[in-house]
């Protein structure tokens, strides 16, 4: 990690605090006979406290009837303030004595809802018609939008209005699989990332080092149980490679899914009298990008307010009768932000290099913050299921009733 990327509370906590029922996961130190391990936490004004004994998992917590209730009620064991596992989580060598910050979802399946905002629509169309060259996609851009302009942006998927739309793109030799679950009735949901794949905030996350052409992703996640409902949310960075998936649809996961490509927090904030989905509608996701090796900086922001699918709407297509999640599911609802702004030479867009910073905030959700490394060259993943379960057999957490 950079020696100059650091973490405070004061820039990672939602503009209101701990008013609301943040939860999260945290690496908590060996005590006594106890072995270290990972652990279900919330965040108070009088630190940061171990609640695993009434929820082992963030899975099992969202499973409750009311998880933040349970929240409330649960004392749980001090392990540090705050700024204390931020401090540790950023740190190049980390205290083992010292708890740190993991990802705030564990058990649950990882998933994400595609070309949800029109803007972003209109980028995957350049994408594969670009045939993932960076520098092509100047003109296809201009091509598109002189065909399209803003006629994406208040068509209603599914509608009569989109399949008009569609009609007219096919005779114009324009239609595109990404217009189909843009605008047509089915959205696309795949598979973000592996359980407890995700890496939470002040890691490093990781970019294919083949990929001359990729991005970061701000979005907002919801956390789902396991029968559809909808509990809170955090926010994602759903790394991308623009490249690969423009050479092929077909390469979504190999353009998705990759060690360190998925990241997720910095806390889950429960529903609750303080946050509700409606304050989800209405969120604006900002994104900061300040370049290591070069000083470039990127800003953008994404709209709740533009996106062209209800989340719940996106929630109802990626779990129900045909598509069961028993440990529940954390979707990614996509993004409206797009970088064209060429951060190299001309025409060739934006691009991350190594050593970036990048920072996702939302003001009730707080701030994501991450460092940009190589996939092959940052700390591999290796704590899977198996090891979850062992290691929740040895601190006596296996057998729990809500496991």
């Amino acid at each position: 990690m950079n020696p100059g990327f650091s973490l405070s509370s004061f820039d990672t906590l939602p503009s209101d605090g701990v008013a609301g029922t943040l939860v999260g996961r945290a690496w908590v130190p060996a005590s006594g006979a106890m072995p270290a391990g990972p652990a279900v936490v919330v965040v108070r004004a009088d630190g940061v406290f171990d609640i695993s004994d009434a929820a082992p998992t963030i899975s099992s917590l969202v499973d409750l009837h009311d998880p933040a209730g349970v929240v409330r009620a649960t004392a749980g064991r001090r392990i540090g303030s705050l700024d204390a596992l931020l401090a540790n989580t950023a740190c190049a060598e980390r205290n083992p004595a010292v708890a740190h910050l993991l990802a705030p979802c564990d058990l649950q399946v990882i998933k994400a809802a595609g070309v949800t905002f029109a803007a972003s629509l209109i980028e995957r169309v350049i994408e594969e018609r670009a045939k993932g060259d960076p520098q092509g996609a100047v003109q296809v851009r201009e091509q598109v939008n002189a065909l399209v302009g803003d006629s994406l942006a208040s068509i209603r998927p599914g509608s009569a209005e989109s399949r008009e739309l569609k009609a007219l793109l096919v005779r114009q030799g324009l239609w595109s699989q990404y217009l189909e679950v843009g605008i047509g009735p089915d959205a696309e949901i795949f598979t973000k990332a592996p359980l407890l794949a995700a890496l939470g905030t002040g890691t490093e996350i990781g970019v294919h080092p083949k990929s001359v052409w990729n991005n970061p992703e701000p979005e907002i996640v919801l956390s789902v149980d396991s029968r559809g409902r909808v509990l809170g949310a955090m926010l994602g960075n759903d790394v991308n490679l623009r490249d690969v998936e423009g050479r092929s649809a077909l390469l979504l996961g190999k353009a998705k899914d990759n060690n360190g490509s998925c990241a997720i927090g910095p806390f889950l904030r429960l529903f609750d009298d303080t946050f509700s989905m409606d304050d989800v509608r209405r969120a604006t996701v900002h994104l900061r990008v300040e370049g290591g090796p070069d000083g470039f900086v990127l800003d953008g922001t994404s709209s709740m307010d533009q996106i062209t699918r209800d989340p719940l709407d996106l929630v109802e297509q990626a779990i129900g009768p045909c598509h069961q999640y028993p440990d529940g599911l954390v979707l990614f609802l996509g993004t409206l932000f797009a970088p064209v702004a060429d951060r190299d030479a001309p025409g060739e867009g934006f691009t991350h290099k190594a050593g970036d910073q990048v920072r996702i905030s939302s003001a009730m959700l707080g701030t994501l913050a991450n460092q940009v490394g190589s996939s092959d060259a940052i700390a591999p993943w290796t704590f899977g299921v198996r090891a979850l379960m062992a290691n929740l057999a040895a601190r006596g957490l296996l057998g729990h009733r809500d496991l």
